[in-house]
């Protein structure tokens, strides 16, 4: 096969941040996707429903001429939110989930839930309404080795609460442990679990062999090969609870290679042609509009994409910059390490 047509697909997790940076990193991501859940993980946070609709419009206004894309908007909880406005936020229409960042455990996240039984009453009455929670399941307690974060998680934070909410939509986001995938593949409904283009092709010695490469430095980390090979049989399943989400974060350069440089992996500039490597390599290229199409329309209750994409596999290697210039310092470009041969045409 050199050639594949698939419904046009979503990125379920997408980081776009704001000003110069959301301007220049936006058309990376619409010109392959027509929607994205967009992480409300700004400085100040996106908390109310007001803060989301002017982050709507700031992204609407930085969006090319000619260029499509739906924004799909989320609130960032906090022990302080307000049930009555999250409800009134998404009976408009406006917000499509709540992301629950536990305090401290990746980006911008010191406003997240240090206390879940103080979120409880938000939890409930999207449990009522049918609003999907994205989790970024990971503890954050010091005495928890970084690479046990998630499956801790799981235990002790995850589980409980969907036993208090059952009727909870809820998306485990960026899953990188075969713990996770196995939690998410025990159940039947209300769970699913979004995995990333740099997860299923990294493991932790693209960070930590031959010196440290800030540019694969993400968070969730990326874990040891077991996991990641875990990932890929997930993804690559067809199973309605895996999909695609990108967790395309872009920093600056300056940001990321740095004494203490910042997590995130931009990748949105060649997931596609990614995602068609892997998916090809693990012989499931059939399997790739469930993964990247539909699965994710379905568990957020949308229709698919009316529009197509068509990849096409070529002789020589796709050339992809190597860094995006944006007005506040270069982003460096995921580089999966790899020659890509499938371009979206």
């Amino acid at each position: 096969m050199d050639r594949l047509t698939i419904l046009r697909p979503d990125d379920w997790h997408l980081h776009l941040r704001d000003g110069a940076m959301l301007k220049a990193v936006l058309p990376e991501t619409a010109r392959d996707f027509a929607r994205a859940i967009i992480m409300p993980n700004l400085v100040p946070p996106v908390i109310r429903g007001q803060d989301a609709a002017a982050y709507r419009e700031r992204i609407l206004a930085a969006l090319p001429d000619g260029m499509s894309f739906e924004p799909l908007m989320t609130l960032y909880l906090t022990e302080d939110t307000d049930a009555d406005d999250v409800a009134k936020a998404a009976g408009s229409g406006l917000i499509k989930a709540v992301k629950l960042y536990p305090a401290g455990a990746t980006t911008n996240s010191a406003s997240g839930v240090r206390d879940f039984q103080k979120v409880e009453p938000v939890l409930e009455r999207m449990a009522e309404i049918g609003l999907p929670l994205c989790v970024h399941g990971e503890v954050t307690d010091p005495e928890i080795d970084i690479f046990d974060r998630e499956a801790v998680f799981i235990d002790r934070a995850l589980d409980p609460i969907r036993r208090r909410h059952p009727n909870l939509k809820v998306v485990m986001e960026h899953i990188t442990t075969s713990e996770g995938v196995a939690y998410i593949g025990e159940t039947e409904k209300n769970l699913a679990g979004t995995i990333t283009t740099h997860h299923l092709i990294i493991n932790r010695n693209h960070i930590l062999v031959g010196g440290i490469k800030p540019h694969y430095y993400c968070l969730p980390v990326a874990k040891r090969e077991s996991h990641r090979l875990a990932l890929r049989k997930a993804a690559t399943s067809g199973d309605r609870r895996y999909f695609l989400g990108t967790d395309s974060a872009p920093h600056t350069d300056a940001l990321k290679e740095h004494a203490c440089g910042c997590a995130g992996v931009f990748s949105a500039t060649n997931t596609m042609s990614c995602l068609a490597h892997v998916f090809e390599e693990e012989n499931a290229l059939d399997r790739l509009e469930a993964f990247a199409s539909r699965n994710g329309p379905a568990l957020y209750g949308l229709p698919t994409n009316p529009e197509t994409l068509t990849l096409e596999k070529q002789s020589d290697p796709v050339k992809f910059p190597a860094k995006i210039e944006t007005g506040d310092g270069p982003v460096t470009v995921f580089d999966p390490g790899f020659d890509l041969y499938w371009r979206v045409i």
